[in-house]
């Protein structure tokens, strides 16, 4: 199994990443991306502490994916904030997408899927066909969140894909221990935003995801 979007005390997380990722071995997730909340204030910080934790991902059998997650910025300021990532070694950027929940500046979704150093675009409310065709030109995935409030669009967002061919991730957005996803959860996620049984498993697994592909 795979998570490619959980938060830590790096940002607004209750655990250590450590903690995140033993209690995520227990449930036998073997792909984990971290990635904390940043702006221009914490990004390059961020990456560097996530990155000291990868030996000890390693030891308990995981492949850690340091991360970032672009939250609330400008959306000029997002392809600029997203090399940077890259640069500074990030393995997975995210960017925090037009929930209906929160008051994300509009824009957001479009700058994340234009930007080609983006990797995943969470929760991204009610995103067009025309920022869904863009995501797909560019590889960029959509996520069905296990989040609640940022949810509540996921068969939304799963139409707009399965219309598009765009790469989907179904992710926790982990912020405390009872956030995170058991086997029963992701199928009950997945299953329940309308991705189709024939395309579910290949969705869920890392060896049939399209999108973890580009990490092996």
């Amino acid at each position: 199994m795979y998570d490619f979007h959980t938060h830590t005390l790096l940002s607004d997380g209750e655990l250590l990443p450590t903690e995140l990722l033993r209690r995520m071995q227990i449930l036998g997730y073997s792909v984990v991306g971290i990635t904390d909340h940043v702006d221009y204030s914490n990004i390059s910080e961020t990456i560097r502490a996530v990155k000291k934790v990868s030996p000890s991902a390693s030891r308990m059998g995981i492949k850690l994916l340091s991360g970032v997650e672009i939250t609330h910025v400008p959306p000029e300021e997002i392809p600029l904030l997203a090399e940077l990532a890259k640069s500074e070694g990030a393995d997975i950027v995210v960017v925090h997408g037009e929930t209906p929940v929160e008051p994300v500046a509009p824009g957001t979704n479009h700058a994340a899927v234009s930007c080609k150093y983006v990797d995943i675009l969470a929760h991204p409310g009610l995103i067009s066909i025309e920022d869904a065709v863009l995501a797909a030109k560019n590889h960029v995935a959509l996520e069905i969140t296990a989040r609640g409030g940022h949810n509540r669009t996921n068969g939304h967002v799963a139409r707009i894909a399965e219309k598009t061919g765009c790469l989907l991730t179904v992710d926790s957005d982990t912020h405390d221990p009872g956030d995170i996803m058991s086997p029963r959860d992701r199928v009950l996620i997945g299953s329940g935003a309308g991705i189709p049984d024939e395309k579910l498993e290949s969705v869920l697994s890392i060896h049939g995801n399209e999108f973890y592909k580009r990490f092996t």
